[in-house]
C-alpha cells in the first residue's frame, strides 16, 4: 500500500496509524502525548507518513 497522504484518505491514514500503534504498544509504553500529536499530523493531511517516522525516532534517541 502506498501510505503518501495524496494516495490516502483521512480514514484510511487513521487505520494505518491505529494498526502501527496496536503493533508499537505490544511491547513497548503507551505513546506520549507529544508522539501521538506527531502522528495526528500525518491523519490531518499535514505531515508524510516517513517524516512522521523519523521525527518520532529522533525524539525517543534522547
Amino acid at each position: 500500500m502506498n501510505y503518501l497522504i495524496e494516495n490516502t484518505t483521512r480514514q484510511e491514514r487513521i487505520a494505518i496509524v491505529k494498526k502501527a500503534l496496536g503493533i508499537s504498544i505490544s511491547g513497548a509504553d503507551v505513546p506520549t502525548d507529544e508522539t501521538l500529536k506527531i502522528v495526528k499530523q500525518y491523519v490531518d493531511g499535514e505531515k508524510e507518513l516517513e517524516d512522521v517516522q523519523k521525527e518520532v525516532i529522533e525524539r525517543y534517541k534522547k
